[in-house]
């Protein structure tokens, strides 16, 4: 699996505008930080939309703790070896491959952007998702099966979150 989605991206790696839109995609993806603007952002909007950018800042770094102090130590997965240059300059991760942290932060974000949310907007915050867990197979920092442990753990995160801490509807 993880090498026929390797061999995939491999039809867009090296090409522009492919590269520059997946590693911008993996920095702003960095500690959640693409999320926290988001949640932010949509926060000046009301009352309401400010608690649910704490409730989205507090879940992440309870995600982060949780996923890279626990989770993955009980994994230990090396990353993908590679000894291609690359064409832009990005963070290399301390951690270990599995689970994909980005991956994990997208779905939960995801998940509680889009609580009470319109229609409409749904599938630009998963769309958006999508596209920061696959930005990590292209930038060759994590294993494809990596980026589905992510979801899987992000989407485990995002509902809890969303029982834990319940947020009016607006």
């Amino acid at each position: 699996f993880d090498d026929a989605v390797d061999q995939a991206f491999d039809r867009i790696r090296g090409t522009e505008p492919a590269d520059r839109i997946m590693y911008a995609l993996t920095e702003l993806g960095d500690f959640g930080l693409i999320w926290v603007l988001l949640g932010f952002t949509r926060g000046l909007r009301s009352d309401a939309d400010a608690t649910a950018a704490w409730r989205l800042a507090a879940a992440l770094g309870v995600e982060s703790v949780l996923l890279n102090g626990l989770i993955k130590s009980q994994f230990k997965r090396e990353r993908p070896v590679t000894q291609a240059p690359r064409p832009y300059k990005m963070r290399i991760p301390l951690t270990t491959s599995f689970p994909s942290g980005h991956s994990s932060t997208a779905m939960l974000a995801s998940l509680l952007l889009t609580q009470h949310a319109p229609r409409s907007v749904k599938p630009f915050y998963f769309g958006l998702a999508a596209l920061v867990a696959a930005s990590r197979v292209h930038v060759r920092i994590h294993h494809a099966s990596d980026v589905v442990g992510g979801v899987a753990v992000g989407t485990v995160f995002g509902l809890v979150g969303r029982r834990i801490w319940p947020l009016k509807r607006a």
